[in-house]
């Protein structure tokens, strides 16, 4: 399996397809998930003839089971790391919840050359938790919930989120897939307990504010209306206001997951944005 070691000795797992001549798309995976989650999109893009990467991230997936590390700025330096090895230029780097704070915490701090675009899909930024500063975002209590259920029986949670709000299968319409949910959960339990416990830190209480303003490429943000994990007004609504040169598009009753659940919309409405 290809790997990189960081600095602090962790290995990064990551795939990458295509021509390395072709321009290169970056996709960031959600919590607590793996690079298995974009294949719908990997295979899409591929065939369209970019060269197609995907990590992942510490503690999850294939990667090392770490202890330590698992907060934003550690993330977005092994993304930092892995571009690097590469060597990419011209990037354009997709981001999925996590994975889209992720991405932005990355652009903003990116070397010159390094990113050309940066597409926020369901994405965790400004900020998730309920603060003076945030007094529309999830009370601590919701992410304290979180915690407690990994801790309980980790196998259950990783089955009940998916089969429910992720995905928008508890919807009374859902078409339901079996498929996804034992897919999410496949991927879920291969990463450590320890990393994907210290995530639901990173991804509610990391604030993405300076990150927004600070990235200066075009900025796509993709956002289900019925997105009942990450809830868009106090994320896409409010991060297409800091970003300098921001599109936002939003799709009424698409749930959080809608690049999995509608990967043929989601595509198209990448591939537009890619070419433009």
């Amino acid at each position: 399996m290809p790997t990189i070691t960081t600095a602090d000795g962790t290995e990064i797992f990551y795939k990458d397809w295509g021509s390395k001549t072709a321009q290169p798309v970056v996709f960031h995976h959600g919590w607590p998930l793996s690079a298995d989650d974009w294949d719908a999109q990997m295979m899409f893009f591929l065939g369209e003839g970019y060269r197609v990467i995907a990590h992942d991230r510490r503690g999850h997936g294939r990667s090392t089971q770490t202890a330590e590390g698992n907060e934003m700025d550690t993330y977005a330096a092994d993304v930092a790391a892995l571009a690097d090895h590469l060597d990419l230029k011209n990037a354009i780097h997709v981001g999925h919840s996590t994975g889209g704070g992720e991405v932005a915490h990355y652009v903003a701090l990116a070397k010159p050359g390094r990113v050309a675009k940066a597409v926020l899909i369901g994405a965790v930024p400004p900020i998730m938790v309920q603060t003076p500063a945030n007094p529309g975002g999830l009370p601590i209590e919701v992410f304290d919930g979180f915690r407690a259920a990994l801790l309980a029986n980790r196998a259950q949670f990783f089955r009940d989120v998916p089969a429910g709000p992720f995905f928008g299968f508890n919807r009374p319409d859902a078409n339901v897939s079996q498929g996804l949910i034992d897919n999410w959960w496949r991927q879920g339990m291969m990463g450590g307990a320890k990393a994907h416990y210290d995530c639901i830190k990173a991804f509610s209480e990391t604030d993405f504010t300076d990150d927004l303003k600070a990235i200066d490429v075009p900025v796509l943000i993709l956002h289900g209306e019925d997105d009942q994990i990450v809830p868009i007004a106090d994320s896409a609504h409010l991060a297409i206001k800091l970003v300098k040169h921001g599109t936002l598009k939003t799709y009424p009753g698409l749930p959080h997951g809608m690049a999995s659940t509608h990967p043929d919309v989601i595509n198209a409405d990448l591939l537009a944005f890619f070419k433009a």
